[in-house]
């Protein structure tokens, strides 16, 4: 069985302004940094296969400072992006609220195969190892999703820098 420790990156700029980032790059502020280096430092004795997160800048960042005591290489792949908003990006979360959702945000369904192509992925290219994963709060609902089988709103939210822990 491959573990996989699913974290959400640690808290960006846009996050503090609650701008919907979407597949942003983002950056992470001093307080995500903070949170990855404490997560890195609470993880370090752990043993971790691999280091994977998404190509994003915030998720790599994220990996990076997570990996430093483990002296892993990050691998990044696009099945971690967050969701894609289209014309929500960058907009005022707030400002969203009961506005029709443009055709261009990906759909549910393109994003729950996103996170099964990611599952699949990691097992099959991590079999019976330890797989820290960054990615985002919505994509990672989406993995947790597929695997509990469970809708996505019966997922409760990550927070920043948290990590849960998946038997796959």
């Amino acid at each position: 069985m491959t573990t996989l420790y699913l974290v959400r990156h640690g808290e960006t700029v846009d996050n503090a302004r609650q701008v919907m980032q979407g597949q942003t790059q983002g950056c992470l502020n001093d307080e995500g940094i903070r949170q990855a280096r404490e997560l890195s430092s609470r993880l370090a004795s752990e043993h971790f296969d691999a280091i994977v997160a998404s190509d994003l800048l915030r998720a790599v960042q994220t990996a990076r400072i997570i990996a430093e005591p483990h002296a892993l290489p990050v691998v990044t792949t696009p099945l971690l992006r967050e969701r894609d908003w289209g014309d929500f990006t960058g907009r005022f979360i707030p400002d969203l609220q009961g506005e029709p959702w443009p055709d261009n945000v990906e759909s549910l369904e393109a994003m729950l195969e996103r996170a099964r192509s990611f599952l699949d992925d990691v097992r099959m290219n991590y079999p019976d190892q330890r797989v820290l994963a960054v990615g985002h709060g919505i994509i990672n609902k989406a993995i947790q999703s597929v695997f509990y089988g469970r809708p996505m709103n019966k997922i409760e939210k990550m927070k920043n820098a948290e990590v849960r822990i998946l038997g796959i």
